[in-house]
């Protein structure tokens, strides 16, 4: 603990000795359109597809390897941000995912990258074109690059069944009915389905094997554990099982045998911190290449080493900075990889591992790579929460700070079980950074990476224990002298946004203010409301807030819920809400707006019809951060940047909602929406 304390007085120490005057740099560098991002190489090499802003969202383009930039073609005219995109096997089609206004019911489309387009665009063809049900891909076939298996919930909203879809003509075959609470389907090698998923209403989840039509049961994992097959060995005899099951506490890697069911240790954490990380493996001889982990930062074992020797090779050439293979062709001859860190904008190079050769491609933001000196670093840092519990979490501290006494903004990650936050670069962080804000990230009890206990040990803690290791953090800057006590503002999104609404109405003099960003405020109709198909998760979220069947259930939400102490709240709060939000619905937002409108509290809401669980586009970025700066600079007096694009200042108007105009109607009489007298 000592050791991480100088640690950051020593940052703190040369970000005073190298004090200078930072502008204050636009929020168009952090949240506008990137120039371009998500470069991949073709299978063959011989084209890069990327995307790049087309109609005001970002689309997907396409160049051959040797032309510039400004030669592209742009391939896709969507009027809503992708959720990603690949290309097929024998390069043949380009397939990307999206869904309606933030949904989340997601549709799978192709483009034909080398098709010509007259006027605009070519023709993209959705090839689940089935309203209101949710497409997800299961495997990408090689042997057949024309396949995918993929699973749709059209016949049971609850349930996926799996299908085959021929890309070149979107024909659907019904490949597996999934009337047993299916929730996985795991293909090996050769592409023969082996292992399916089945999670009962408990969350036990079992492993079946699949001989012919038999599903034998072959492994088991409580609702409190986790388990998968990141992949099979070379002759498809075997597969390699990551687990937490049993005795366990750091999950780890082992081989399973399906006929005999024993099961084989390959590797754990070296240093018995974390949980397994990632399993990367060669697609063409099956064998492993190397190994992850992540703690404070993330180490590789390699087992390949024609790959360390690459991967040593580019580390030598951009030291103090992260590298990753970002795209590869077939052969893994020729790679795009990104170049980055907490303090650098990223950069993309095309290498060429027989020659050698490094060739930059872009940056996906220019503009701020200008400006990147600027920028703050992220600091790992430990402190106790109030049990003892010891919190790993990220800390900023402004670029020319003198470490003492300044405002400071918890900025609280989502999930909440399972997710983190990571080292490295951060625009919401940088961003506030430069507004002259301190950040910290705390990674809670709950979140995943630190093993079984940890994770666990945030069941049934929500707006407790899990709340404590937030305010414990706040404790620790403010006991060091780096945070003003009456400059603390907590915010975040989803689970974060939670906290956000929990902080403020069960920790009231801790903090200044308030962001909630789509964040549940009556965990009640937060059950009431989960899309149809997290049914498997049910018994999950259940241990996590408490079971609404059971009146010690109802005890433990109604006192975890903010909406019902909001008599509490009496400090400013910003709220941020997608209209389409199948997670955490309008209805949260609403509730709380009402509530403290009608106590006569300080409330400003916003509320965009065109976005789900979070902002995508960019102009509603650009508007919530315009608004939560504003917001900040009046409570806790960092900078504001008045100005902002005539666009941005139209759609942050069409966003702002009257609160005396917010009604809700709950969904049934018995809901439970107000606290009792």
């Amino acid at each position: 603990m000592k050791k991480i304390f100088y640690v950051l007085l020593l940052v703190m120490g040369m970000t005073t000795a190298q004090a200078q005057d930072v502008p204050l740099l636009d929020r168009g560098l952090f949240f506008g359109n990137p120039e371009i991002s998500g470069g991949q190489l073709s299978p063959d090499g011989k084209w890069i597809s990327f995307t790049k802003e087309y109609g005001g969202i970002m689309n997907i383009w396409v160049k051959k390897i040797d032309e510039s930039f400004e030669k592209a073609r742009p391939l896709t005219d969507s009027k809503r941000p992708l959720n990603g995109y690949f290309w097929s096997e024998d390069g043949k089609y380009i397939l990307y995912v999206k869904d309606k206004n933030g949904d989340e019911n997601m549709n799978i489309f192709a483009v034909d990258p080398m098709a010509k387009a007259t006027n605009g665009v070519p023709e993209s063809r959705n090839l689940t074109p089935i309203n209101e049900v949710r497409a997800q891909i299961y495997m990408v076939s090689r042997k057949d690059p024309d396949l995918l298996m993929v699973g749709l919930n059209n016949r049971d909203k609850a349930w996926h069944d799996l299908y085959s879809l021929k890309i070149s003509t979107g024909e659907l075959k019904k490949v597996f009915e999934n009337k047993d609470r299916i929730t996985g389907y795991n293909f090996d090698w050769d592409e023969k389905l082996r292992i399916l998923n089945r999670t009962d209403d408990k969350g036990t989840t079992q492993f079946l094997y699949k001989e012919g039509d038999k599903l034998t049961p072959i492994y088991e994992t409580l609702v409190t554990e986790e388990a998968y097959i990141p992949n099979w060995n070379e002759d498809n005899s075997k597969f390699y099982l990551v687990t937490n099951n049993g005795a366990l506490d750091k999950s780890t890697l082992f081989m399973m045998d399906p006929k005999t069911k024993q099961t084989t240790k390959i590797e754990s954490d070296p240093k018995e911190k974390v949980d397994f990380g990632g399993l990367f493996m060669d697609r063409n001889t099956r064998k492993m290449i190397s190994t992850s982990y992540t703690g404070d930062k993330t180490d590789y074992y390699w087992k390949d080493k024609t790959w360390e020797a690459n991967y040593k090779f580019l580390k030598s050439k951009f030291p103090g900075r992260e590298v990753d293979f970002s795209s590869s062709t077939k052969d893994y001859s020729k790679f795009l990889i990104s170049v980055w860190g907490d303090q650098y904008v990223s950069e993309s190079y095309f290498f060429d591992t027989k020659t050698k050769e490094l060739i930059f491609q872009y940056t996906p933001r220019p503009e701020l790579k200008k400006v990147e000196k600027y920028l703050a670093s992220m600091t790992p840092i430990r402190y106790k929460s109030s049990d003892g519990l010891e919190i790993p979490a990220y800390f900023t501290l402004p670029s020319g700070s003198s470490g003492k006494n300044v405002p400071v903004v918890v900025l609280v990650h989502g999930g909440p079980k399972g997710p983190r936050d990571y080292w490295g670069y951060n625009s919401i962080v940088q961003f506030l950074a430069n507004r002259g804000y301190a950040v910290l990230q705390p990674n809670f009890r709950a979140s995943g990476g630190y093993g079984k206990k940890f994770q666990n040990a945030g069941d049934l803690q929500w707006g407790k224990l899990m709340q404590d290791d937030i305010t414990w953090g706040v404790k620790h800057l403010i006991e060091k002298g780096i945070a003003d006590k009456n400059k603390v503002v907590i915010m975040g999104g989803s689970y974060g946004g939670y906290a956000t609404l929990a902080g403020l109405a069960f920790t009231p003099d801790v903090y200044a203010a308030g962001v909630d960003i789509v964040g549940p405020s009556n965990l009640f109709t937060l059950l009431d409301s989960v899309p149809a198909y997290w049914e498997a998760a049910r018994a999950s979220l259940y241990g996590m807030v408490g079971n609404p069947n059971t009146e010690e259930g109802k005890k433990i939400m109604r006192a975890a819920s903010p909406l019902f102490s909001v008599d509490k709240i009496n400090k400013p709060l910003l709220i941020v809400q997608g209209a389409n939000d199948p997670r955490v619905k309008q209805a949260e937002a609403d509730q709380i707006v009402i509530a403290l409108r009608d106590k006569g509290k300080k409330v400003n809401y916003i509320l965009a019809d065109d976005e789900g669980h979070g902002f995508r586009k960019p102009v509603n970025s650009m508007a919530m951060y315009a608004e939560t700066e504003k917001f900040l600079s009046e409570v806790i007096g960092g900078r504001y940047q008045k100005d902002m694009p005539e666009n941005v200042a139209k759609r942050l108007k069409e966003m702002t909602v009257d609160i005396t105009k917010v009604t809700y109607t709950p969904a049934t009489k018995n809901q439970e929406t107000k606290p009792k007298k």
